[in-house]
């Protein structure tokens, strides 16, 4: 559900805006969260980054797609020293 309370801050002389409690809280926002910041025509979107997770060779293996015959490690040598 969204809340819909009209909540204010300012802009220091540093540049910070402080984004109220309540909202922090309902988001679950920490300090060190960071946001990307779209800039409209007529305002600005603040949305959290969302962090890349962490992976593991396994998990991005053949993910090319490659669908042809297996190549041996001498014939992908050869491939590179060929420029191919």
């Amino acid at each position: 559900m969204i809340n819909k309370t009209m909540e204010t801050t300012r802009l220091s002389s540093k540049g910070q805006v402080i984004l109220p409690k309540a909202i922090r809280d309902n988001y679950h926002w920490s300090a060190g969260t960071e946001f990307e910041i779209e800039d409209c025509p007529d305002s600005i979107v603040l949305r959290p980054k969302k962090p890349v997770p962490t992976t593991q060779l396994s998990d991005v293996v053949g993910c090319a797609g490659y669908r042809g015959p297996s190549k041996s490690l001498d014939e992908l040598d050869e491939a590179i020293a060929q420029g191919k």
